[in-house]
C-alpha cells in the first residue's frame, strides 16, 4: 500500500515512548520531530504537517496525558484522532438527486485513471446498489479513449453512450442524458477530457459540460502516485468547477502517500472514493477513522468484514461456517473459500488489515508466493472427488498418486495435508468462541489489540446466533 514506508516510520517515532514508563515533554518534542520529517518525506503539504504537528504537540504535553498510566497510548490516541481529522473526520457518501438520474461528473488530468474509476463507480452501483448506471463518453482527444471506455462496459454490463470524436462533447452530453431521461438509468456518469496539464481550452469545456448536465457530483480524480502535485492540481480544479469531492487511484502503488493527507485540509473537499488496484472492484469508500488506522498500522478490519460481505454470499458463509464448526470443511469448500479470498485484493494486503498484525517484525515485507498457491490448488484438483469430500481417505499410496498428478514431490503434499488439518481444527475452535492461542498472542499486539479481538469474538458469536436460527428454522419444516 502506498502508506507501508510512513507507516513505519511513524510506528518508529512512537515506539520508543512506549518503551517508557514515563514521558517527558522532551520525549514529546522529539517524537514529534521524528513524524515532521517522516510526514513531510511522504510528500505531505508543509502547512498542513505545521498545523498537525502543532496540535498534537499542544494536547501531548497536557499534564493529564503525561501523569496518566499510560501516557504512551494516550499520545498514540491523540495522533490518531488529529490524523483522522486531517482525512476529513468523517465518511461523506455521493450525493444523490431526489429525481432520477443522479448524474455524476468524473473530472482530472490525463493518466490519473479517470476512465477506468467510471467504470469501476458504475461497477460498484450496479452490484451494490442494484442501479441501473450509463456511461457517457466525453473524451474526444485521447486516442482511444472512447474505445476503452466502452470495453470497461463490455466488462461490467454497463451501458455505453458515445457519438465518436467528431461530435463536441457538449453536445454528446446532451444527447447522452436524453437517453439516460428515456431509459430511466438511475445514475450518469460522465467521463470528460483530461490534459497532460490545466489549460484555459480544458476548463472551458469542462465548465460548458457543468453548466448543461448540472451535475450532483464533480469528482476530481487524482493520482496518488503524484505526490504534492496532486494537491496543486485539486486546487486549480476546485478553483475553477468547485468540485463536491475526490477520488485517490493508485493507492496500491509504490508512493509516499502524502497526496492524501493534505487535500482534504488544502481543499476542504472530501475524499470520497479509493482506488486500490486493476481489477473493477478494487474500490473503496474512503473513511478517514479506517485510513488513519491503516497508517499508524493498527489495521482495519471493519473494512476487511466490508470486503467480505461483498464477496461472499451470507447463505452459503453460514453454510461454510457450520461445516467449520462441525469440523467437516473439506477441500472442496477450501478452494472455494480461496477463490474468493483471492477476489477480495492482493493477500498481503488483507492480512495487514487485521489489528496487530503490522506490529509482528518483518510484516510489511511480507509477501504471499501466489506459485504456492497455484501448487496446492494443483494438489487439490489431483484428488478425486470423493478423497476431496473425504480428506481422512488420503493414505500413502493416495497421497503418491496426488504428488504425480500435481507434479510435487510427496513430502510437499504431505506438508499441505498437515496443514489444511491443522487450519480446519483452528477454524473450527474459532466458530465455537474459542480464540485459538496463535490468534489471542496476535490481536493483544498492538494499541488497538483488544479492540481487534472483542470486533472478531463479537462477529464469531453473531454468526454462531444465525446458525443456531437457522437450524431451529430447518427442524420447524421438517
Amino acid at each position: 500500500m502506498a502508506f507501508e514506508s510512513l507507516t513505519e516510520r511513524l510506528q518508529q517515532a512512537m515506539s520508543k515512548l512506549k518503551r517508557k514508563g514515563k514521558i517527558s515533554q522532551s520525549d514529546v518534542k522529539e517524537m514529534m520531530r521524528e513524524i515532521r520529517m517522516a510526514l513531510l518525506d511522504a510528500d505531505v503539504s508543509y502547512k498542513v504537517v505545521k498545523d498537525f504537528t502543532k496540535t498534537v504537540s499542544e494536547r501531548a504535553v497536557g499534564s493529564e496525558v503525561l501523569e496518566s498510566l499510560s501516557p504512551s497510548q494516550q499520545i498514540v490516541k491523540i495522533v490518531d484522532e488529529e490524523l483522522t481529522k486531517v482525512l476529513g473526520e468523517e465518511t461523506v457518501p455521493l450525493n444523490k438527486s431526489p429525481k432520477i438520474p443522479t448524474i455524476i461528473m468524473m473530472v482530472g488530468l490525463q493518466g490519473a485513471g479517470k476512465t477506468t474509476f467510471a467504470g469501476k463507480l458504475a461497477n460498484d452501483l450496479k452490484q451494490n446498489q442494484k442501479a441501473r448506471p450509463l456511461l457517457i463518453a466525453g473524451d474526444v482527444y485521447r486516442p482511444a479513449a472512447i474505445d476503452q471506455l466502452k470495453t470497461v462496459g463490455e466488462m461490467i454490463d454497463v451501458p455505453v453512450f458515445e457519438l465518436g470524436t467528431e461530435v463536441s462533447p457538449v453536445e454528446i452530453v446532451r444527447q447522452g442524458l436524453e437517453l439516460a431521461h428515456e431509459k430511466k438509468n438511475d445514475y450518469v456518469i460522465i467521463d470528460t477530457a483530461g490534459r497532460l496539464h490545466i489549460d484555459e481550452a480544458l476548463m472551458t469545456e469542462l465548465k460548458e459540460i457543468k453548466e448543461l448536465a448540472q451535475p450532483d457530483e464533480i469528482l476530481l480524480t487524482v493520482d496518488a502516485m503524484s505526490g504534492q502535485d496532486a494537491v496543486n492540481v485539486a486546487e486549480s480544479f476546485n478553483e475553477q468547477l468547485d468540485i463536491t469531492g475526490v477520488v485517490l487511484t493508485k493507492l496500491d502503488g509504490d508512493t509516499r502517500g502524502g497526496a492524501a493527507l493534505s487535500i482534504r485540509a488544502v481543499t476542504g473537499k472530501p475524499i470520497k472514493f479509493v482506488g486500490t488496484g486493476e481489477k473493477m472492484n478494487a474500490i473503496e469508500v474512503f473513511h478517514p477513522d479506517r485510513m488513519s488506522s491503516r497508517i499508524l498500522g493498527m489495521g482495519d478490519l471493519l473494512t476487511l468484514i466490508d470486503k467480505a460481505s461483498k464477496e461472499f454470499d451470507e447463505k452459503k458463509a453460514l453454510e461454510v461456517t457450520e461445516k467449520m464448526r462441525a469440523n467437516t470443511f473439506d477441500f472442496n469448500d477450501f478452494i472455494e473459500q480461496l477463490d474468493q479470498m483471492m477476489n477480495m485484493g492482493p493477500l498481503e494486503d488483507l492480512i495487514k488489515m487485521i489489528p496487530g498484525m503490522s506490529q509482528i517484525p518483518g510484516m510489511n515485507n511480507i509477501e504471499i508466493d501466489h506459485k504456492e498457491i497455484a501448487r496446492k490448488r494443483a494438489m487439490i484438483l489431483s484428488m478425486t472427488e470423493e478423497e476431496r469430500q473425504n480428506p481422512d481417505l488420503l493414505n500413502p499410496s493416495r497421497r503418491r498418486r496426488i504428488a504425480r498428478g500435481s507434479g510435487n514431490s510427496e513430502i510437499e503434499v504431505n506438508r499441505m495435508i498437515k496443514q489444511f488439518k491443522q487450519s480446519r481444527k483452528m477454524m473450527s475452535d474459532m466458530t465455537k468462541g474459542n480464540m485459538p492461542k496463535e490468534f489471542e498472542s496476535m490481536f493483544g499486539q498492538g494499541v488497538k489489540g483488544k479492540i481487534g479481538k472483542a470486533v472478531m469474538s463479537r462477529e464469531m458469536k453473531k454468526m454462531n446466533k444465525k446458525l443456531q436460527k437457522n437450524k431451529k428454522k430447518r427442524k420447524k419444516k421438517k
